[in-house]
């Protein structure tokens, strides 16, 4: 299982949520929690485009990623 990093503001969000109870922080850590989520997805097509054994699948992790970071189609290569 790997580790992931998250900021000290969502941290101390989740804090307050499960240990002071406070729900009112709750559209913060969702926020943080979805941002985080996408991070890891881009991450994960990123190092698929760099890594893949074909150009097949290198050109379909790299198309797939610039789809999600939502790079305009004129301005790939």
């Amino acid at each position: 299982m790997k580790n992931i990093q998250i900021s000290e503001e969502l941290f101390l969000a989740l804090l307050k949520y499960h240990l002071v109870e406070m729900d009112d922080v709750l559209p913060e850590i969702m926020k943080g929690l979805e941002d985080k989520l996408e991070a890891m997805v881009r991450r994960d097509l990123y190092t698929k485009y760099k890594t893949a054994p074909t150009e097949e699948e290198r050109e379909k992790a790299r198309k797939e990623y610039l789809e999600k970071v939502g790079m305009h189609r004129s301005f790939r290569w």
